[in-house]
C-alpha cells in the first residue's frame, strides 16, 4: 500500500543516521521503528512533518493518494491538545489513518474530563482538583495529601520530577506555579496511591484484545525518592541505565487481578470512545484496589517501549503488530 506517515518535522530520520548520538536516536526511534517495519512489509512510504499548516497534508493527499495515513502527530502549533484535529481533518478528506478517531482523543487527553467520566461509571480513580491558570491556589479538605502535581495538556511525564510529589499546602501552591509558568498549562494534582504502576496496551475498534499488564520497575532509586514516573524516569536513557529503570511483565498477580485489569481496560476503552489502539495506565494500591491514571490513545510503539513489547508477549512480532494497525485503519467505519 502507499502509506502517508505523518509526524512533526524535526522527527523525520535523515537518510544516514550513522552519525546520529544516543540521545538523538531516542528522540527519533519511533519514526525509525515505524518506517523501517513498513519498509520491511513491502509498503511504499511518504514522510510528511506537520507543524502549524494542514496544506501539506492536503498536498501530499492530492499528489500521493496514500491507502492510509500512519498517524505519528502528537501536537499541531505545539500545542498537543489540538492532535485531534488534525486527525479530524484526515476525516474530512476521507482518508483512513492509524490510531484513535478525535472524540477519543479529545476525551482521553482530557485528564479531568476522563476521571469524571469514569467516576460516573464506578471506576476508581484517584481524588483531583483542578488549578486553572490565573486562579488561586489552596487545598481543600477532600484532597488528601500527599499530592502529584501534573500538567493538566502535556503527556510522557513532562514537567514531573520528585518535586511534583507535595505533602504541605505550601509545597502545592509552589508546584502549581510552576507548572502555570514553565510548562504553561493548567495544572492537575492528583491523590497520590503508593503501590505498583501498572500499564496494560489495548488494540481493536470494536473486537478487543489486550496485551498482558507490564509493570514499570523503578529499580534503585535514591533514597527518599518516591516511585513516580518523572521525566527522568520515562526519557533519561542514561538515568535509566544508572539506576536500573525497565519495564517488564507484571509479576506475582494473582489470576482475578490480571482478570479485573484486563476487564476495567476494555471498560475505560469503550467509555471514552477509544479505538485502533492505546494504552492504559493503573497505579494498584498497596490494599488490592485499583486505580486508573490515565488513558493513553496513540502511545508510543518503538520497539523497546512498553506497548510494543507487551504485543510481542501476546504474541506479535513487531511487523505483525504495524500491519495489525494499518489493517485497524482501512476497517474503521467512516
Amino acid at each position: 500500500m502507499r502509506i502517508l506517515h505523518l509526524t512533526h518535522p524535526s522527527l523525520i530520520p535523515p537518510e544516514d543516521t550513522s552519525e546520529l548520538d544516543d540521545k538523538q536516536l531516542n528522540v527519533l526511534k519511533t519514526d525509525m521503528d515505524v518506517l523501517n517495519a513498513l519498509d520491511v512489509l513491502g509498503h511504499q512510504v511518504l514522510s510528511v512533518g506537520v507543524e502549524d499548516e494542514l496544506r501539506p497534508i492536503r498536498s501530499a493527499v492530492r499528489s500521493f493518494k496514500p491507502h492510509v495515513v500512519f498517524n505519528l502527530v502528537e501536537a499541531f502549533a505545539g500545542l498537543p491538545e489540538l492532535d485531534a484535529h488534525v486527525v479530524s481533518y484526515l476525516e474530512l478528506l476521507g482518508i483512513p489513518y492509524t490510531g484513535c478517531n478525535p472524540r477519543g482523543l479529545v476525551l482521553a487527553r482530557g485528564k479531568a474530563l476522563s476521571k469524571k467520566l469514569l467516576h460516573y461509571h464506578r471506576i476508581r480513580t484517584p481524588l483531583f482538583k483542578v488549578f486553572a491558570r490565573g486562579k488561586k491556589v489552596s487545598l481543600t479538605r477532600n484532597l488528601p495529601l500527599p499530592l502529584i502535581v501534573k500538567s493538566l495538556a502535556e503527556e510522557s511525564s513532562i514537567g514531573i520530577s520528585q518535586a511534583s510529589l507535595v505533602d504541605s499546602e505550601e509545597k502545592l501552591v509552589e508546584r502549581v506555579r510552576f507548572m502555570h509558568e514553565s510548562v504553561g498549562t493548567d495544572a492537575i494534582a492528583e491523590q497520590f496511591i503508593e503501590g505498583r504502576e501498572i500499564y496494560q496496551g489495548i488494540i481493536g475498534n470494536r473486537r478487543l484484545e489486550i496485551f498482558p499488564p507490564w509493570e514499570l520497575d523503578f529499580g534503585d532509586l535514591p533514597p527518599g525518592s518516591a516511585t513516580i514516573a518523572t521525566e527522568a524516569v520515562k526519557h533519561d536513557i542514561e538515568y535509566q541505565e544508572r539506576r536500573g529503570i525497565d519495564h517488564a511483565p507484571a509479576k506475582g498477580l494473582d489470576e482475578d487481578v490480571i482478570r479485573k485489569i484486563g476487564h476495567t481496560t476494555k471498560r475505560i476503552y469503550r467509555i471514552l470512545e477509544l479505538d485502533g489502539y492505546a494504552r492504559i495506565d493503573y497505579r494498584l494500591a498497596d490494599d488490592g484496589q485499583l486505580y486508573f491514571l490515565e488513558a493513553n490513545p496513540n502511545p508510543e510503539i518503538a520497539v523497546t517501549e512498553e506497548f510494543a513489547t507487551a504485543a510481542l508477549a501476546y504474541g506479535l512480532e513487531y511487523e505483525a503488530l504495524i500491519q495489525r494497525l494499518l489493517n485497524l485503519a482501512k476497517a474503521r467505519r467512516r
